[in-house]
């Protein structure tokens, strides 16, 4: 079996509740996503699907994405798709870096493995450990009311894991964290999530006015060291996520910035072959996890279900659904969440059809 082609699509991902709002200004109403779609000489087709959201949320944005897959996808012609590590070294030949763009190659590879020889992808990770699954979702970054009244709309959906979005005024998220906490109930997980946002003084002052809460401390900072001494004032749980790129990173996440959990995202790692390695590490190192991607649609969505069915129980934190989050679906809303929770496809590789026919044509094609 060997890649014929591989063509590239465009479409817009739109925030299913409004305006997706982060610290330091960073919001929009959607997202642009790239989707991939891989041919081979033999008629199986692969899917894999990355969302950058925006351009300064990571070092990526959709036009570095698609100009590194225009760059990458040429050495690819002619490779065995299911000889995934020979892909990722063919690509790693090419480019530095430009995980985003891997991802959506690594995830359509993946994809037509598990249709190759009729196995879910869950399968090819080794199994499903867990039927279903507990999904979280993020919480816009608003007046602490606003947000408030999120965490109880999305309860009543069956949501009891909430990432809450702060970074800004410490003062000001220390109110809406503890607006949230409190009409989120005693059953669930809140995460008060900086993604990086806060300077050291600014963590300061906020982990040690929330220590009194039942809550997890998300990327209070940008660097590592510096989240390191935060956690050395905080008795708050710590979760890590923008800054753990490698293993490398997560063993400082872990040994020296004293995180307990990890956020383990598709895009930031390359696709499933990155974050099933981080993942394995993260597990022997006695971590938790959320597994997920940037952003994306059906095909993220159906690509981290995967990922989380075949995680061990005691490890998952959460995923995220992001095809919930969003309102476009290429793939008839598939895989779909039930009050709460997630579970993956059954059918080989990724376990959806996607459907040609709603996307624009190809933004460009490789052959």
């Amino acid at each position: 079996m060997k890649i014929e082609a591989i063509d590239v699509f465009g479409y817009v991902l739109t925030y299913a509740h409004g305006e997706y709002v982060m610290s330091n200004g960073r919001a929009a109403v959607s997202q642009p996503s790239t989707l991939v779609r891989l041919r081979t000489n033999t008629g199986l087709e692969g899917w894999g699907e990355a969302s950058t959201l925006g351009g300064t949320y990571l070092p990526a944005f959709a036009g570095g994405t698609r100009a590194a897959i225009r760059e990458i996808a040429p050495t690819l012609i002619g490779l065995d798709p299911a000889n995934i590590s020979l892909v990722n070294r063919a690509m790693d030949g090419v480019l530095l870096g430009q995980q985003s763009a891997k991802s959506a190659i690594d995830i359509a590879c993946w994809d037509i493995l598990g249709k190759s020889c009729n196995m879910p992808v869950s399968a090819l990770l080794g199994g499903v450990l867990q039927e279903s699954f507990p999904l979280y979702e993020a919480v816009p970054l608003a007046s602490p009311e606003e947000m408030a009244d999120f965490v109880q709309k999305r309860s009543a959906a069956g949501i009891r894991r909430f990432q809450v979005k702060v970074g800004n005024d410490p003062y000001d998220d220390i109110a809406r964290t503890r607006s949230v906490a409190a009409h989120a109930g005693g059953d669930a997980v809140v995460i008060a999530d900086a993604n990086g946002g806060w300077n050291l003084q600014a963590a300061l002052i906020a982990v040690r006015n929330l220590a009194d809460l039942n809550i997890y401390i998300e990327q209070p900072c940008r660097d590592t060291a510096d989240c390191a001494i935060v956690q050395r004032s905080s008795t708050l749980p710590l979760v890590l996520d923008e800054s753990v790129v490698n293993t490398a990173e997560l063993f400082r996440a872990k040994y020296e910035a004293g995180a307990g959990s990890v956020n383990v995202k598709l895009g930031r790692l390359g696709g499933i072959t990155g974050a099933a390695r981080i993942r394995a590490a993260a597990q022997d190192l006695g971590m938790t996890m959320c597994i997920e991607d940037v952003w994306g649609g059906d095909v993220a969505t159906a690509a981290i279900s995967h990922m989380a069915a075949s995680t061990a129980p005691e490890a998952l934190l959460h995923a995220s659904f992001f095809n919930d989050w969003t309102n476009e679906h290429v793939a008839g809303y598939l895989p779909r969440s039930s009050a709460g929770r997630g579970s993956a496809p059954t059918g080989p590789g990724l376990g959806i059809e996607v459907d040609a026919r709603s996307l624009d044509a190809p933004l460009f094609s490789i052959h």
